[in-house]
This record gives C-alpha cells, sequence and structure tokens, in this order.
C-alpha cells in the first residue's frame, strides 16, 4: 500500500461494568507522528502505518526543528508517496517539545481515535485494525486501549517485550486494565507507545499539558480518574531503545522530567480520593524522591519530602535519604556505576 524503499532515503471505580458488544464501524484513525532527528528511522515509521492492514487512516507527520536532515527525509517520503492514505505534513522552525508539537497535531486531527507514534518507533501491521477492533465493542467509558510491545534496538533487532512472556510468547504475568487508576499512580506499568486513545477523552483533557517535560504520565493519571483502559493481550508495537532516547534522560543529571513528575505528582494528590489512593501515590513519590537524590536534584528531594508529608507516609528510610540530601552528598557516579551492571 504505497510504501517508500527506506534505501532511496537517507539514514470509577464503578465505571467498570461489562462492556455490550456493538457492530465495528469504519472510523477514521489519526496517526499523529513526532520527529525529532530521527533521519535514520523516521522512514521506517511512516511505512508502517502505510502497511496497515487498516485503511482509513490519516497522517499528521510533524518535525519538531530537528537538527539533522529530518524534514528533508519527510519531503522526499511524501514526494514520492502515492496511496490512500492522506499525509500533512509541519516542519517547524523551531523547537516546541513533544507535549506542544502533539498538542498542534490534535488541532488538525480529524479520526475518531488517535495514535501518537514517535518517528523512532514502527506499528505492527495489524496494529490499528485490532486496536479499532476492541474499541469498537467498548463503551465510551473506555478512554484507551493498550498492547504489549517489543523492545528493538538501533538496529531494529528485538532485545524483549514489555510485559512478561514465556518462551512462547504467552503473557506470564498480570496486566492490570479497566479502573487502572491507583496502579498507574504507583507505577507507570504500561508503555505510551502502544496506546490508541479516543479523541472525544483527549479533547476534554486538554490534551497534553504543555508545561511539562514529558507527556504520557500526566495523561494516565487525567484519563485513568474517570475512564476505563483496555488491554489487548498481543504484541502490536516496535519501540525503539537509543542511548540518547526521551525515557532514559530519567536518570541523568540536569533533567527536567523530575520536576515534571513532582507537578502530575502534585496534581494528583489534589484529585485523589481516599488513603488508598494515597497509599499508591506515596509509591512514585517515594521512587521519585530517591532518584531526585541519586541525581544529586537536592532541592526536588526536599519537595518530594514535603508531598511526602502531606501524605503522612515518610519513613525512616526516606529521613535518611532526605537527611543525606540535607548534606549534598554526591552520588551520581556511584548510581551510574550501580545502575550499569
Amino acid at each position: 500500500m504505497g510504501k517508500i524503499d527506506s534505501k532511496l532515503h537517507k539514514p470509577r471505580r464503578s465505571l467498570h461494568k461489562p462492556y455490550r458488544f456493538r457492530p465495528i464501524r469504519f472510523e477514521k484513525v489519526t496517526v499523529i507522528c513526532l520527529c525529532f532527528n530521527h533521519e535514520k528511522y523516521v522512514i521506517e515509521a511512516l511505512n508502517s502505518v502505510l502497511e496497515q492492514t487498516y485503511s482509513n487512516i490519516e497522517m499528521i507527520v510533524i518535525d519538531d526543528a530537528s537538527l539533522d536532515e529530518s524534514a528533508e527525509t519527510i519531503t522526499n517520503f511524501i514526494e514520492k508517496y502515492e496511496g490512500e492514505i492522506p499525509i500533512s505534513f509541519f516542519p517547524f522552525q523551531t523547537n516546541q517539545g513533544n507535549c506542544k508539537a502533539f498538542n498542534f497535531g490534535l488541532q488538525k486531527a480529524k479520526g475518531k481515535y488517535i495514535i501518537d507514534l514517535a518517528a523512532d518507533d514502527m506499528l505492527m501491521p495489524d496494529c490499528i485494525q485490532k486496536q479499532v477492533s476492541v474499541f469498537e465493542k467498548l463503551e465510551d467509558t473506555y478512554a484507551v486501549v493498550f498492547s504489549d510491545l517489543y523492545y528493538i534496538n538501533e538496529n531494529s533487532e528485538i532485545l524483549k517485550t514489555h510485559f512478561q512472556r514465556d518462551t512462547n510468547e504467552k503473557l506470564a504475568q498480570f496486566v492490570p486494565q479497566g479502573d487502572i487508576y491507583k496502579q498507574i499512580l504507583a507505577k507507570s506499568f504500561l508503555s505510551a507507545a502502544s496506546m490508541m486513545m479516543r479523541k472525544k477523552v483527549l479533547d476534554k483533557v486538554g490534551g497534553y499539558d504543555e508545561n511539562l517535560s514529558y507527556e504520557d504520565y500526566d495523561f494516565w493519571v487525567k484519563s485513568a480518574r474517570k475512564y476505563l483502559y483496555f488491554f489487548i493481550d498481543d504484541i502490536l508495537v516496535k519501540k525503539r531503545v537509543l542511548k540518547n532516547s526521551h525515557g532514559r534522560s530519567f536518570y541523568l543529571k540536569n533533567n527536567r522530567h523530575l520536576l515534571s513528575t513532582l507537578k502530575v505528582h502534585e496534581k494528583a494528590y489534589a484529585q485523589n480520593c481516599s488513603k488508598e489512593e494515597n497509599l499508591a501515590l506515596a509509591v512514585s513519590v517515594r521512587y521519585h524522591l530517591r532518584l531526585s537524590f541519586y541525581t544529586e536534584h537536592f532541592e526536588l528531594v526536599t519537595k518530594y519530602a514535603n508531598l511526602l508529608k502531606k501524605l503522612d507516609k515518610t519513613r525512616w528510610k526516606d529521613q535518611i535519604v532526605i537527611t543525606l540530601s540535607k548534606m549534598k552528598i554526591p552520588v551520581f557516579r556511584l548510581y551510574q556505576i550501580y545502575s550499569s551492571y
């Protein structure tokens, strides 16, 4: 279906009730593909959309002021492409960041369902068909369907799956679904790369928060408060792992993500309704308090400690970390050595 050869380019808790089955309609899906310095991989990402077994798709491609030749590569791709799927391309002149760039695409989107596709990831050929088939059987109380995925390296070689599977690739762990609010407060257990989202829900929660440095955790907390999630027991996406990937910067000094996570925690605390929800939130707050110490964000340790105190969940081990942080003990190099094993 119009594939382009990459070699031609430079490298509520009470809401959860049994859903009623409804006839599947051929609904439009918008794939918003965000690119930043992914010249080497973007053609694979775009081709993975063209190769879908589901055809009622539109693509909105945004280059967020890449410093490499991503924009030229995408332009050449579109000029050579002749096929059924409409593609709109928006090359930004100044970098806007993931959240603002995605929201721009969301305003242009006409699909009932949205996929946020990173330009170094790929969809399996039946990904959209399976996700739409499930979504169209669900009540409107479901905001997201998500699946398992493969992690791949720079050469597109499979490293592992996101969820634990046995040698026959049968799921070997419990995956929360339905009302996942408390689970997602405690731990980001799913991968945003595997999600299809209901556009109506994205619009209601205001899209991604542009004041944050990353998008997924905040969206999960906002949407899971009021809506349900459905897990598809299948591997539908390939997510690329790179040395300079967005997620890995969490574990570096001077990263912005820990402050953004604190803001999400504070918003979650404001909307929590029970001790059980506060207990779940405390698990994540405690983890990021320690991570702030390990990466020498000492001022954030104090702020996380204040939130943990509000949750009434400070433990003696936390107090040790807080005390060492006040002394500004440099531990980042030791943390790097420890985490490399």
